[in-house]
């Protein structure tokens, strides 16, 4: 979606965009200073046969990661918490959010018939965000990692910007992260 480019790039991040079948040779040889895991169509398991071990390769680099939507999925498949194909799934605006961390509320915008269990999220992963529709996940974080994610469109603009400080807070953590020049070691 431009909507996530122009949410990155407003934030001076050079973007690079790769199939979502790249090798981690393939990533890393670009010296990343951090990933983003977009959404896209279809079933978290299916799509995770080939995304889940590379996203674990990223996890273990110790590399900054945001993920939105099958990001977010596909993320927590890789820290080895569960998905399960939803009864309606949740689609259009106007989805209210909250986060735990703040207790604020957020107005997103959300397309997706898949949710990731949160009794199953290692105890390294923290729930940040839940829907106050059906008290389904919405969000993550590991506790000590630069990485996160979220279920909903933080880029799209159902309402006032209420989430599009999840890029800055991506753009913190590659600022954060690049210091150490992880590449050159």
């Amino acid at each position: 979606k431009k909507n996530i480019l122009r949410s990155l790039t407003q934030r001076n991040l050079k973007i690079i965009v790769l199939p979502a079948n790249s090798s981690f040779k393939e990533i890393i040889d670009y010296k990343p200073k951090g990933i983003f895991l977009s959404n896209g169509p279809g079933d978290p398991y299916a799509t995770g046969k080939y995304a889940v071990p590379i996203i674990q390769q990223i996890i273990n680099s110790g590399l900054p990661v945001f993920g939105i939507c099958l990001g977010h999925q596909l993320l927590s498949l890789a820290f080895g918490a569960k998905t399960k194909k939803m009864h309606q799934g949740h689609r259009g605006a106007n989805h209210p959010v909250k986060n735990l961390k703040t207790q604020k509320v957020e107005i997103t915008c959300q397309n997706h018939g898949f949710e990731v269990l949160s009794n199953s999220l290692p105890k390294e992963v923290i729930e940040t965000h839940i829907s106050l529709f059906d008290n389904t996940n919405e969000g993550i974080r590991h506790n000590k990692l630069p990485i996160f994610s979220v279920q909903y469109h933080p880029e799209s603009s159902p309402a006032p910007h209420d989430s599009r400080y999840l890029f800055d807070q991506f753009y913190l953590n590659i600022k954060n992260y690049a210091k150490t020049n992880w590449y050159k070691k």
